[in-house]
């Protein structure tokens, strides 16, 4: 599989300026080039990528994260099966907010790095990660003031998901992630798929504002297990032809996000309504 230098930007979240950047400085660049002499990466520099925007985020230097990413990844560490419980949550989600108060995206970063290593991704999200980017968006909501809050929280919650290390290796398509056409809310469909990494599968992620012909396209090209849409209101979930991307897919497709609430969906289209239930329906399709 090969991909644009534009399609790595987006499917990374990094500008194509940084991309072009870490080719340049460090060597992180494609190797193969079109007929035409338009450069194409390849799977596993795609994966050295990620790894280096990971090692970035955890606020490893550049040029030592480029030679890191080049090496294969450590075994990854087994985490203690520890519950969140209700008071830690609690006690979490106020350092959360003091963090983000005072406008401290680093700090967000950290306390959501340790959260998540020390309880994972799925606990990390629902007891505290998605609770407080909620009290977040009502505060805005409410007081009409706060945005820059909420959008600093939001990128140091991004930056911690991405630092879960992606597996290693080749091996199937476990899912293919993306949003409504005119969705740009994409953090949840981050949290899936750092969920997805610590189950050791292999997924894709398109991003915000996917064009339904870009869906489909990439569903013919990656064959996925499973195709997940998201959306997070109603006006969104309504501008996704899911016949059409039904027909043009043996995936399992997969409806999240609240925006599918109340919505008629074919019998073939899934519906899971948790994280939890999210991972476990891709994990059993790619398991069985």
């Amino acid at each position: 599989m090969s991909w644009t230098p534009r399609a790595v930007a987006a499917m990374l979240g990094i500008s194509p300026t940084t991309l072009r950047t870490w080719d340049q400085r460090y060597g992180l660049g494609p190797t193969d080039r079109t007929a035409g002499g338009h450069r194409r990466y390849r799977d596993d520099e795609v994966d050295e990528l990620r790894r280096m925007v990971a090692l970035t985020a955890q606020g490893v230097a550049p040029a030592d994260a480029a030679r890191q990413a080049r090496e294969p990844g450590p075994p990854r560490p087994r985490r203690t099966e520890v519950d969140l419980t209700a008071d830690t949550a609690r006690t979490a989600r106020r350092g959360f907010l003091t963090a983000a108060d005072r406008l401290d995206e680093p700090g967000v970063r950290r306390l959501a790095v340790e959260l998540i290593t020390g309880y994972g991704v799925v606990a990390a999200w629902q007891s505290v990660l998605a609770p407080f980017l909620v009290e977040l968006g009502d505060r805005v909501s409410r007081r009409g003031t706060g945005v820059e809050v909420e959008h600093l929280a939001s990128a140091g919650l991004l930056h911690a998901l991405r630092a879960v290390p992606y597996p290693e290796g080749d091996g199937a398509l476990a899912a293919l992630l993306a949003c409504a056409p005119d969705e740009q809310h994409s953090l949840a469909l981050e949290a899936l798929g750092a969920a997805l990494s610590e189950e050791d599968c292999r997924w894709r992620n398109l991003g915000a504002r996917v064009p339904v012909p870009a869906l489909c396209d990439a569903l013919d090209r990656l064959r996925p297990a499973v195709a997940v849409v998201w959306a997070h209101h109603a006006d969104l979930a309504a501008t996704v032809p899911l016949a059409e991307v039904r027909r043009r897919t043996d995936a399992v497709l997969v409806a999240a996000g609240p925006g599918w609430d109340g919505f008629d969906l074919p019998d073939s289209v899934r519906r899971p309504t948790t994280l939890p239930d999210a991972v476990r329906l891709i994990v059993d399709q790619v398991r069985v």
